[in-house]
């Protein structure tokens, strides 16, 4: 592993490999993404999946490269052409499940089958991923599995061909500690994990990785500019309509029972089998405030964090899941359990609550609390300071619910809620000719002015394809089982009658034409921030451009690169950014000044600056990163450097140089754009 040669950590590019793009299409790109100032592609699952299959997640064969993106061959050509332009590769990886395909040999062959998968022996049922039953779990806690589904990757990783690992979904595993260690032992020493963390949960210190893949950051970065005198007239606006007063965690709390009662009825008849005397285990895997604990039986080892996540849990139950009581229950329905809580928080918060509480759309994000209506400035310091130094930094990724230019949308709403709380009141008066048989609810008819906002102008077909799919997630007046395809068809119908609607654009288009103002001002300071802060920088496939899509499939279009590379090379020639190319000078400006100084972005190298409430900016060595987090157009407080930051520096940005002496105060340098980023001359 010494004598292999790999490209520093700066910047990763995520591409979603699939039926539009292989490894020979993205061999052509990486010119244009070296030269974008990323260090490394980071590839989607590439090992071989079922035919057709356009996302890689349903794995066969975890021993051979995918054929249809190139094989083994087209994967180290691309390696190739990545060493050449000093990049590397980071892969994804699945070891939680593979496909029930009848050309997945591990499932097709009866005793690999009771080897390699979970099956239960009583119903024939299986572990799912989540609630697909043609995604079957993984033994991976067996050591001959692991090495089965684990050693090509690994191969490749000692050979140099692949960087890095990004492992899906580890909190499906039995024991996720175990696997990475047994990863970082097969020679796999840049790993990171899809775990979710919810805001003030800690990733677990003994995990032997480089991070999480960013999430986190995500709902952070947004939250930092939500206003929160927002919450009031949101909140009010969204009790008068919807007429639901519930707190999230009561929606939550109710949609995860639903889901434990009924898509994971058998995963806890499985458990109630193990042990009969439990108490209700349907409300128990629903009541748990984060996505799993880690309690490991075989090791009598239980950590602080398992406990408190586990302090609301009737006393017996919560004996046995703390090890305290050992004699109760067998330790496989500790082990079960901790598999199980993961699947009803995904399926019961993200994929349905998220969809029913509609109050701030911004806030419905993969790991965020809906309930939290933003931080302060000292708390996103306080995150960034704790962060690992190559944890991921992500605004937008394939399992997002919105890209990041479409939240910094929503959250533009809170810069002017008493504006677009007077707005929805309105539309929901001129607009009651378009409702049909009492479609769209109100809840839905929310979500709709939301998605109009924060994507406008948005294809009639992408509107309808994502509202299809919103109903049948939110499972209210339509779900995936059953479908109301009436109803459907009617909140389709309205939705796209807005666009034509007279009464609804006359005040409408006022309102977009702020909102895409607010947003782009905020996306650019997200997009700042993430190429920045400690950690490393994703972009995911397009994104460099303003990217303004909605929940998978959406998100996954292809990309016009041509376009991009076009743009590039454009701004690379010396022209002037336009409001079109600003989010991609931003980032080849701030990828650019990594390259040139690593020294600054090789630690978690970071000193807060003291500002007023309505600005953030740190100091990296060299490197001083400032912008406003609140509408600033009154004017701001004056805020004043550190003795550190004296001296002369360069806007990289915007091209001007300041002379700063001991003391200067600086609420000047950020200009029209509200954005500062200074490198030290």
């Amino acid at each position: 592993m010494s004598d292999v040669n790999r490209a520093p950590l700066r910047a990763t590019y995520r591409l979603q490999l699939g039926t539009d793009l292989d490894f020979a299409r993205a061999a052509e790109l990486v010119p244009y993404v070296a030269d974008l100032g990323c260090s490394h592609l980071y590839l989607s699952p590439s090992f071989q999946a079922r035919e057709g299959s356009t996302h890689g997640y349903d794995v066969i064969d975890p021993g051979r490269v995918s054929d249809a993106l190139g094989g083994e061959d087209g994967l180290r050509a691309l390696a190739e052409v990545c060493h050449a332009h000093g990049m590397g590769i980071i892969l994804d990886v699945v070891p939680n499940h593979m496909a029930t395909d009848d050309g997945n040999r591990f499932w097709s062959d009866p005793e690999l089958r009771e080897k390699f998968f979970d099956v239960d022996p009583v119903s024939g049922r299986w572990r799912r991923f989540f609630d697909i039953d043609e995604l079957a779990g993984v033994r991976m806690e067996d050591p001959e599995v692991f090495h089965a589904v684990s050693d090509l990757a690994l191969r490749l990783v000692r050979e140099g061909v692949i960087d890095g690992l990004r492992v899906d979904h580890p909190d499906g595993l039995a024991n996720p500690r175990e696997y990475l260690d047994r990863l970082r032992e097969g020679g796999a020493e840049n790993v990171w994990v899809e775990k979710i963390l919810d805001p003030g949960e800690e990733l677990r210190a003994d995990w032997p990785v480089a991070g999480t893949v960013g999430y986190e950051f995500a709902n952070d970065v947004a939250a930092l500019f939500v206003d929160p005198a927002a919450e009031r007239p949101l909140t009010e606006l969204y009790d008068s309509l919807v007429d639901d007063p519930r707190p999230f965690g009561e929606v939550a709390d109710e949609a995860k029972l639903e889901q434990a009662t009924t898509s994971f009825r058998p995963e806890v008849e499985r458990l109630e089998r193990l042990w009969p005397e439990a108490p209700d285990l349907a409300a128990a895997v629903s009541i748990l405030p984060i996505y799993r604990t880690y309690a490991e039986p075989a090791l009598g080892h239980v950590e602080a964090a398992d406990r408190e996540a586990l302090a609301n849990q009737p006393d017996a139950l919560r004996a046995v899941l703390t090890l305290d009581d050992v004699s109760s229950a067998p330790s496989e329905f500790v082990t079960r359990f901790q598999q199980t809580t993961p699947a009803v928080m995904a399926k019961g918060v993200e994929d349905t609550a998220f969809y029913r509480y509609t109050r701030l759309l911004a806030l419905n994000e993969v790991g965020g609390d809906p309930s939290r209506f933003g931080i302060t400035a000292d708390q996103f310091h306080a995150g960034n300071a704790a962060r690992l130094p190559h944890n991921l930094l992500v605004s937008s990724t394939h399992d997002t619910k919105r890209t990041g230019d479409v939240r910094a949308r929503l959250v533009a709403l809170t810069w002017m809620a008493d504006e677009w709380a007077g707005a929805v009141r309105s539309w929901f008066e001129v607009n009651e000719p378009l409702r049909k048989s009492g479609a769209p609810t109100p809840s839905e008819e929310l979500l709709i002015y939301q998605t109009l906002v924060a994507t406008w102008p948005i294809e009639p077909d992408r509107l309808e394809a994502y509202l299809e799919k919103a109903l049948r997630e939110a499972k209210v007046s339509s779900n995936w089982i059953s479908p109301n395809e009436r109803h459907e068809a009617a909140v389709k119908a309205f939705a796209v009658g807005l666009i034509d609607h007279g009464p609804f654009r006359y005040g409408f288009d006022v309102i977009a034409d702020r909102v895409a103002e607010i947003g782009a001002r905020i996306a650019l300071a997200q997009t700042l921030l993430k190429l920045t802060v400690p950690g490393l920088p994703d972009t995911y496939q397009g994104d460099e451009l303003w990217k303004y899509a909605l929940v998978d499939p959406d998100n996954r279009r292809p990309v016009d690169w041509q376009a991009h590379a076009t743009a590039l090379e454009s701004l690379r020639a010396g022209s002037p950014p336009t409001a079109e190319t600003a989010k991609l000078h931003l980032t080849t400006a701030a990828l650019d000044l990594r390259r040139r100084r690593p020294e600054s972005f090789a630690t978690n190298n970071y000193i807060k600056v003291e500002t007023s409430s309505d600005i953030l900016a740190f100091l990296r060595g060299d490197i001083l990163v400032a912008t406003s987090i609140r509408d600033t157009s009154t004017g701001t407080t004056p805020w004043t450097l550190p003795t550190e930051a004296t001296g002369t520096w360069h806007d990289v940005l915007s091209g001007e140089t300041y002379d700063l002496p001991s003391g200067a105060t600086l609420s000047g340098i950020l200009g029209p754009t509200q954005l500062a980023l200074l490198e030290r001359t």
